[in-house]
């Protein structure tokens, strides 16, 4: 395998406004484990994928980041719990896709930092 092929993703950064607002969302409302913090930013843990937590390095990057995926056994399950804890979901979990006898399920929500991101579910009907 060459050296520059790409072999796994080893961390998804998300820009944020508010360290402790953020670290609060992430570590509370959707109960990902901190690993660290170093100064500005902060990393979690979420199965095995790094995602990091950091205001933007300038204003070209001062925006919503990209949409992260997290992965559930139940979706609608998940929705309840994350609503309960008053997160501010954009829709309900609802099929996205089906391929095969494989169903894919999402619900959209907004971080507190203005980032969109997605539960997601895949099962077999």
């Amino acid at each position: 395998m060459e050296t520059t092929t790409i072999q796994k993703v080893g961390q998804i950064g998300v820009p944020i406004k508010d360290m402790e607002r953020a670290v609060e969302f992430y570590k509370e409302k959707l109960g990902l484990t901190l690993l660290f913090t170093a100064g500005n930013l902060a990393f979690f843990d979420c199965g095995g994928l790094r995602l990091f937590l950091s205001p933007p390095e300038n204003e070209e990057f001062a925006h919503p980041g990209s949409v992260v995926y997290f992965s559930v056994e139940n979706i609608n399950e998940s929705y309840d719990v994350l609503k309960g804890k008053g997160v501010e979901f954009i829709d309900e979990p609802h099929l996205i896709a089906k391929m095969g006898q494989t169903e894919t399920w999402m619900a959209f929500f907004r971080d507190t930092e203005g980032n969109t991101h997605a539960l997601m579910s895949e099962f077999e009907v």
